[in-house]
Parts: C-alpha cells; structure tokens; sequence
C-alpha cells in the first residue's frame, strides 16, 4: 500500500511520489474522472518565446521522444494502468498537441474507450511564431473518452449550457494561458491554467467526486477540484513539483485567498457558485468512500 507524500487536513488532496503504473498498480480505489496531461515528447532544442523572450522548448529528459513506437507503448501502458481505476461510468481526459494527441486517440481506441469529444482550446496570448514559415501554433487538444462503450458517463449539460450564455457548449474553448496570479508559488513549465480544469471538472463530475491525475506536476487539477467541492489524488516522481503542489494547495487554506481565485475564475471561465463551491473543508462522508490511505 502506497504512502501519501502529502495529505491536506481535510483529506480532500492527496499526493503519491513514484512512477503513475506502479503506484496505480498497487492499490484498489476507483475515481470519477482523471485528467492527465502526459509529456508530449516534443523537448528536441527547439526555442518559444515567453514573457517577450526566447527560451529553450526542453522541458527535460521525461519529455523526450523515443520515437513514435516507443512513445505509443508508454502511452498505452499509462492509459492502461489509469483504465483500471476508472468507474465503470467514469470519464479520462488527456491533453496534448500533435506530437502526443494521435498516439493517446489510438491507445484510448485500442483499449475500449469510447472517445466523445476532441476539446481544441484555442489560446487567446500564444507566442509568436519564430521562423515566420508556418502559421503560430495557438491550441493544444483535450481528448475526452469514457470507459465503457456502452455504459453511460455524466455530463453536466445544462451547466455547461448556461456558462455558455444558454447555447449548447462548443468543443472549440477559447480561454486564456496561465496567468500571471497563478505562479504565486512558483510555475511548472507545463503548467495548465485553471480556468481550463475547471470547465473540464465541472462540466464531468458532481460535488464530492474522486479525481485522479497521473501526472500531476504542480496539481492545477487538484486546486481546481478543491475550488470546486471535488476530490483529488496526484502523482508525480519530482520533489520539487511535489513541494510546489503542496505548498499551492496550502495557500487556499487562507480564505481570502481561496474567494480570490473564485472570482478570477467566476471572471475568466464564467463559474457559477451554485454548483459546490461551499463543499471545501466540509465532511465528505456523504460523498461516499475515502482513499484507502
């Protein structure tokens, strides 16, 4: 059984150090939904621009290419071990560009997923494009799959609808990059915004639900679950990115700080309070089982 690096007072987030299939493989929970933002093997000494200056695209070596067979058997060994801890009417997540994207649609097909939607999140601040020879890469692609074929997911459609200004909800999101509010602890070269999880948690899971990342990095995940009512576990195997996810979800013990994000978010991504946002730091008893550790 598996020992928690960290655990917050209320056990609403929880973390786990070591390799996502090993530590998957090793206890017995089922979640609601997981959200996993893998490498994209895209780190070749490539160079982007950020902040107004040029920097190196290398993340480090897990975010290497080992060549298109390699990366396909990496992904579907993860996605495997993540399948095994969804519900049966549990929903995956998998963001990507298109070094990634292709390979994850194939393993979710290939190990029963049915995929329901491809999100194209269009970035209102993308870098420039460099070269000047193709057009400025603007969007990253968010697969959403549920487990079973036949076995139905929950959507939250009409919350989705009405974030929407009361028309059906698009798979084309045009939200904003991390902001400058939410390095307050420090940054994760991959980090995703919150206003992205946020429409994905809500738009897939009630208050009280079990949410899983894999690959957690700094857990934005996990901020927008407990932002929301929902529940967390993230797994990585780097010390710092551990550190920097504790130390974020500590600073939304402050109440303040907590109604702060709210509000950006409210503003950002068009949230509405009336779906869980008061269920943080209450007793999850009613919400069912806790993790087994």
């Amino acid at each position: 059984m598996p020992v928690a690096y960290y655990k917050s007072g209320n056990r609403d987030f929880t973390l786990l150090k070591g390799d996502c299939i090993e530590l998957l493989n090793s206890f017995d929970f089922k979640f609601d939904m997981i959200f996993a933002d893998p490498p994209y093997h895209l780190s070749n000494g490539g160079i982007s621009i950020q902040s107004g200056k040029m920097v190196s695209v290398n993340k480090g070596d897990w975010d290497k290419s080992n060549g298109y067979e390699e990366d396909y058997l990496f992904d579907k060994s993860w996605i495997a071990a993540c399948r095994n801890k969804l519900k049966n009417n549990g929903t995956i997540w998998i963001s990507g560009t298109y070094h990634n994207i292709f390979s994850v649609a194939r393993c979710l097909t290939e190990l029963g997923f049915k995929i329901l939607n491809c999100i194209t999140w269009e970035k209102t601040n993308p870098p420039p494009n460099l070269s000047c020879k193709y057009f400025t890469y603007s969007a990253e692609y968010i697969l959403w799959a549920r487990k079973e074929i036949k076995v139905s997911h929950f959507f939250n459609y009409e919350l989705m609808k009405k974030i929407n200004g009361g028309t059906q909800m698009r798979d084309v999101w045009r939200l904003p990059a991390i902001a400058r509010w939410e390095k307050s602890c420090g940054k994760h070269p991959t980090q995703k915004p919150l206003c992205v999880l946020s429409r994905i948690i809500q738009a897939s899971t009630l208050p009280g639900a079990w949410i899983l990342d894999p690959f957690t990095g700094s857990s934005t995940t996990g901020i927008a679950a407990n932002l929301l009512g929902r529940r967390f576990l993230g797994i990585d195997q780097n010390d710092e990115f551990l550190e920097l996810s504790k130390t974020r979800r500590e600073e939304i013990n402050d109440t303040s700080k907590r109604t702060l994000y709210l509000k950006k978010l409210q503003k950002q991504a068009h949230l509405f309070e009336d779906n869980g946002f008061q269920v943080l730091y209450e007793p999850f008893a009613e919400y069912g089982p806790d993790l087994p550790f």
